[in-house]
């Protein structure tokens, strides 16, 4: 998509932001710069600055020409603070959006030259800004609006600073509208971003939210048809409502009452003619509105008109016969692929003169491709975890827009059928990244070649980090620890360098292989590292945790004591067993002893009896 060049609506210095009353409760009012919360005389409440990446504020040169606070100040985005920029709105109901800009130079920084840069909503590119800007833009400011869809939660408007030029802005307005609007099924639905390129009110002077008190409940605001009329146009003539106007502000659109209070007609003979300024190669969505309100036309058939786009005649129009009188009518069309940078709407007298109330025009920017949700996420992690610094723009989207280069160090290709962005490189060699590596690496399913080299990394390799599409692995020269994880053993990679860190445990076997088998791998400068060629053997209990050891030990103690319990029972049975000897023999040792004592008691008894009969000599002295 080229860049597009947003249709600016210039608007007065008293201008003021729109106050909301639509039935959704989302809106913004963002006061970029400002460090308070403010409420305007519409009783719209201006919050203070918030929501961006990062940025310095500033305040126009020559305040007392800007009437609303919320002009008088912006926030710039200095190249210190990355290429790219984002305020992104959190939380956001998935829905539809109006979003509405207010950009201002007014020699801010003193040095009279207005920065080139573009700007993006949900990744599109939506316009770009070109040094040097018209003089009234620069000094007095212009507000851009368009219509999108929010899907993931968030709403992200970014800024690219091309060269060293500091994207600028003064405000920010985010209103949640009717999901069914300005018909999304015609115009893409969430494949396309409308760009307003034009929103006229036929017959009055500019009004809306912040011009008058008459709203629009969508934050939109009108303003004059007079300088976009033909050149060759005479007799113009304005026509007012003499009674309300029915079937206004209705669902889906809204559009309000005012709109058609008044039109504007011809006098004489002619047609009447509008000419806007657009972008070729685009397509535009052109909204008309009509509303029957000169009361001479009371039936059908007395107004009748052709309307006539880009020399192309797309359609008959008879406001009475489609709705009656004091009644809108509003009628679309889409113009393709226009080749001219001049968009022209005509309409063509049949019966009487034509009439119109209100004009609006929308270029339909198809979205840009965006990263894939899962590796947008992972990326998200990894910024965070990596410490990765503020100068490096890691901002909204890593991929989107494809206009603008990816992040920083980062490289992004279309997935296999080109629907989304998929990370295919990151390369922060040398970068001064103090932190870690998330485990959410592991969704970059696409990722080739990591670079994290010669930085001050630590903490330990994510236990996924392998997945097949990975070919070069470079995270050498960090702080590292912990063991090297199986899932690494990829049989794709290439190129491994994991030197100069503080890995310890065993090198799995086949992650060593990738040098046998051609490629390229790097352990050296891990002491603790072992168990292949040119590293230590590991030692009989390598690789167990401090608890495994410690587990291992207490049962080998337990082992030990049991044994040496057994031994001591052993030793003790034969010291008290140890004249024991088979049952056969002990009966016979018995019986002998038996004999033995039953002699010996006969003896004795004999003896006696002898001696008591002096049969027995006496051995006692004389």
């Amino acid at each position: 998509m080229p860049p597009v060049t947003a249709f600016l609506l210039l608007l007065p210095s008293f201008l003021l932001c729109p106050s909301t009353s639509f039935p959704f409760d989302t809106a913004y009012h963002i006061d970029c710069g400002s460090s308070t919360t403010t409420t305007d005389n519409f009783n719209t409440t201006w919050l203070s600055d918030r929501y961006f990446t990062a940025g310095s504020t500033g305040l126009v040169s020559e305040p007392l020409r800007f009437h609303s606070f919320h002009e008088k100040t912006l926030r710039y985005f200095p190249v210190s603070s990355g290429k790219k920029n984002c305020y992104i709105f959190p939380e956001l109901p998935p829905g539809r959006y109006y979003l509405r800009t207010f950009t201002v130079y007014d020699n801010y920084d003193g040095k009279t030259h207005p920065p080139s840069f573009d700007l993006s909503i949900e990744g599109t590119l939506v316009f770009s800004w070109r040094s040097p800007w018209e003089d009234d833009v620069s000094r007095h400011g212009a507000y851009s609006d368009f219509i999108f869809f929010v899907s993931d939660g968030d709403g992200d408007v970014c800024f690219y600073s091309i060269a060293t030029d500091p994207p600028v802005i003064g405000s920010l307005e985010l209103i949640q509208i009717d999901p069914a609007s300005y018909d999304p099924v015609l115009t893409g639905n969430e494949s396309s971003i409308l760009v307003n390129y034009g929103r006229l009110s036929c017959g009055s002077n500019r009004w809306g939210p912040g011009f008058s008190n008459d709203e629009d409940v969508f934050g939109r605001v009108w303003e004059s048809d007079a300088k976009y009329r033909s050149g060759k146009l005479v007799g113009i003539k304005s026509v007012t409502a003499v009674r309300k106007v029915m079937n206004t502000d209705t669902s889906p659109n809204y559009f309000p009452a005012k709109l058609f209070d008044s039109a504007v007609t011809l006098t004489g003979t002619g047609d009447l003619e509008y000419e806007l300024a657009v972008d070729a190669k685009l397509d535009y969505l052109v909204w008309l509105h009509f509303a029957e309100i000169d009361v001479s036309v009371n039936r059908k058939g007395k107004r009748v008109f052709d309307v006539v786009i880009n020399d192309e005649n797309v359609t008959r129009i008879d406001i009475f016969k489609e709705v009656g009188g004091f009644a809108a009518y509003s009628y679309r069309y889409v113009a393709r692929n226009l080749s001219s940078t001049l968009l022209t709407v005509k309409l063509v007298r049949v019966v009487g003169s034509p009439l119109i109330c209100g004009l609006e025009n929308y270029a339909i920017v198809p979205a840009d491709v965006m990263t894939v949700p899962q590796q947008a996420t992972a990326m998200q992690a990894l910024k965070e975890s990596l410490r990765v610094p503020e100068r490096m723009g890691w901002n909204g989207d890593p991929c989107a827009p494809t206009n603008w280069d990816a992040w920083e160090g980062v490289t992004c290709h279309p997935n296999k059928d080109e629907s989304a962005l998929v990370i295919f490189q990151i390369d922060l060699a040398s970068q001064g990244l103090k932190g870690y590596i998330s485990d959410k690496i592991v969704l970059l399913t696409n990722l080739v070649s990591l670079n994290l080299s010669s930085n001050s990394l630590g903490g330990t390799l994510p236990s996924g980090l392998g997945q097949s599409s990975l070919k070069k692995l470079d995270l050498s020269n960090n702080q590292i620890s912990g063991s090297i994880p199986d899932s690494l053993s990829s049989s794709n990679l290439q190129l491994v360098l994991l030197n100069g860190n503080k890995l310890d445990g065993q090198v799995p076997e086949e992650l060593y292989s990738i040098g046998v088998h051609g490629g390229a791998i790097d352990l050296s400068g891990n002491k603790g590292l072992c168990g292949v060629p040119s590293l230590p053997d590991c030692p009989l209990f390598r690789g167990l945790s401090n608890g495994g050891k410690i587990a291992v030990g207490i049962s080998c103690g337990v082992v030990v004591l049991l044994v040496l319990i057994i031994v001591c029972i052993c030793i003790r049975r034969r010291r008290n067993d140890y004249d024991f000897a088979h049952p056969q023999e002990l009966i016979s040792l018995a019986s002998k002893k038996n004999k033995y004592h039953t002699q010996k008691s006969l003896m004795a008894l004999e003896m006696e009896s002898q001696h008591a009969k002096g049969f027995i000599r006496s051995y006692s002295s004389n």
